[in-house]
């Protein structure tokens, strides 16, 4: 094996190869979501509609699943949006107790070190902009409306026209420290995993209401964190993904 970064990286997360984390030490664990800002604006979505929403065999689900990269010009709904949201990152239950949340996908220690971003460019009642998903409460809160952020957030992902053309972008992105409070450095092995379960829900729950998804790994780290006000250290971008509904079969 070469002495890379990637190499090093394996050998130096490997239990025994560091310190105790925080919460052998005593410390209070980080918060379990981050809460929006004093009067934030919330959008409550729906939450009735989306139940019914999906009811697709998982085989053919599984079975139909491909990365899709161009997508119809026809919007999500808010039931759609809100559907692919709860299966991503729904909470199912608050543990205050334990300081933490049940939730849609697996995480290592019931972390839950994510929170989402979107880039929404056609969404039923939504004005396109970003938007930040609070979780427990199943709400976005508006981030910004300004010109050109499809555009600019294209760029930061090496011109991938997936992102611009969606209806929906969704942006994961990591909170290191709720996780490293009780794993250490092993974390960041935990934080990539995770990110891949997560993803793997939106791509089957997109093909089960007739959309689809396209990961995105390739974007310039530094653009991304600062498109979404990170600054790449206590919070960072991890993984991205585009989604749209699919064009007509001729």
């Amino acid at each position: 094996m070469t002495d890379g970064i990637g190499s090093r990286f394996m050998e130096e997360t490997q239990y025994g190869r560091f310190p105790d984390p925080d919460q052998e030490k005593g410390l209070p664990q980080p918060p379990f979501e981050r809460v929006p800002a004093a009067g934030a604006k919330e959008i409550p979505l729906p939450q009735k509609a989306f139940s019914d929403l999906g009811r697709v065999p998982l085989h053919e689900v599984i079975q139909s699943r491909r990365s899709l990269r161009q997508y119809a010009s026809s919007a999500l709904t808010q039931d759609e949006l809100s559907a692919l949201l709860w299966w991503t990152q729904g909470v199912k239950k608050v543990s205050p107790e334990h300081g933490i949340t049940l939730r849609t996908v697996p995480s290592a220690g019931a972390r839950h070190a994510f929170e989402t971003y979107l880039l929404v460019n056609r969404v039923e009642g939504l004005s396109g902009g970003l938007y930040y998903f609070h979780a427990t409460s199943h709400a976005l809160v508006p981030l910004s409306t300004e010109a050109g952020l499809a555009e600019r957030l294209k760029a930061a992902c090496l011109g991938q026209e997936s992102v611009s053309g969606s209806a929906v972008t969704f942006m994961w992105v990591a909170i290191p420290y709720r996780m490293t409070w009780r794993y250490g450095e092993r974390s960041y092995r935990y934080l990539h995993l995770d990110a891949g379960h997560v993803c793997q829900n939106l791509h089957l729950g997109a093909e089960a209401i007739g959309a689809g998804a396209c990961a995105i790994g390739a974007f310039c780290d530094e653009a991304v964190n600062d498109f979404l006000g990170l600054d790449g250290r206590d919070a960072f971008a991890i993984y991205l993904a585009a989604v749209g509904k699919k064009k007509p079969t001729p």
